[in-house]
């Protein structure tokens, strides 16, 4: 068996492959790069051929990214998966490093790292998250998806126990993947930079750009699957609870900054339908985002919570990618 794949989805962007093929060749000694043709109707398919030692995979109707993701789970070899889009790319070694630390921890289900967040060109001085955290991180990913989708590395087997990604939840499929996983088996983090990944805007047309159907989805996803999950649904009430209040403040502190910043590029009906949305929240999850603003104390990790990667991490451009 191969050691590890990285599964590129791709739809209409060409000239976007060879750079990240390349990342991700740099990435691992032991390799495979699968790269999902999602029904594109330019040369992509041309471009393909010119690139050297991939496992190209053509559909002939369009998946969207988790239908995408999911062929290219099935057409792939590797005992360690990972996901790769197609305008992202991979740091040098990043891919071996953490297969090695997956090595060391027979149990862990999951490993990722963090992400270097480029927008518009320019890129920060600080990686996200801020603070990785590790081991058993069930609760924590309920509330919020702190982990970049390029940064993650898992193990094959782990499908078996949790199955593929849900085609149904546009932009939330990865951290859905992650909720499940999260479950069952331990995760590692590592704390430093694997991956560089394009932060979505109000105008990009990215999946993510649109706040109000990811938090929509977002909050049908968590009252009618997590918390069925069997770790949740036999949690104690006080400890269910807690996590709608942790994920809805989340969500809050997501629509008003993506409003801020539909606003800021006058998309002005986007910024009032993510604003429209917050009562499907908490109740008093607004109130206590406005008055941590209102104090000053408006934490990085709450102001970075959506506007960093989830996310992305569910980071898809609807018009571009699958």
């Amino acid at each position: 068996m191969i050691k590890a794949s990285i599964i590129i989805t791709t739809h209409n962007r060409p000239h976007l492959l060879p750079r990240a093929v390349e990342s991700a060749r740099a990435a691992g000694t032991d390799v495979e790069i699968v790269v999902v043709d999602d029904a594109s109707a330019d040369e992509t398919a041309e471009v393909c051929k010119h690139l050297s030692d991939i496992n190209y995979v053509r559909v002939e109707h369009n998946q969207q990214v988790a239908g995408a993701r999911n062929v290219g789970l099935v057409a792939s070899r590797g005992e360690y998966l990972s996901f790769l889009d197609d305008d992202d790319t991979r740091l040098p070694d990043s891919l071996d490093r953490q297969v090695d630390l997956f090595e060391q921890a027979p149990a862990a289900g999951l490993i990722y790292g963090q992400a270097i967040v480029e927008s518009e060109g320019r890129l920060p001085n600080h990686s996200y998250p801020d603070e990785c955290p590790q081991g058993d991180i069930f609760w924590k990913i309920l509330s919020r998806n702190f982990i970049p989708c390029g940064s993650v590395v898992f193990r094959r087997s782990c499908l078996a126990r949790v199955g593929l990604l849900d085609d149904r939840i546009p932009g939330l499929d990865d951290w859905d993947l992650w909720v499940r996983i999260a479950e069952t088996f331990p995760v590692i983090a590592i704390e430093s930079p694997v991956t560089v990944w394009q932060r979505s805007s109000p105008a990009s047309g990215q999946g993510t750009s649109d706040a109000t159907q990811l938090v929509s989805f977002g909050a049908r996803q968590f009252h009618q699957c997590w918390m069925n999950l069997p770790r949740a649904a036999n949690a104690p009430g006080n400890a269910r609870r807690a996590a709608w209040r942790d994920f809805s403040e989340n969500m809050a502190a997501h629509l008003i900054w993506e409003s801020a910043r539909a606003f800021r590029e006058r998309q002005m009906n986007q910024a009032l339908r993510n604003l429209a949305t917050l009562p499907r929240l908490h109740p008093l999850a607004t109130a206590r985002i406005v008055k941590h603003r209102a104090l000053g104390f408006l934490s990085p990790r709450l102001r970075d919570s959506w506007a960093g990667p989830n996310p992305r991490s569910i980071e898809h451009r609807a018009n571009t990618k699958p």
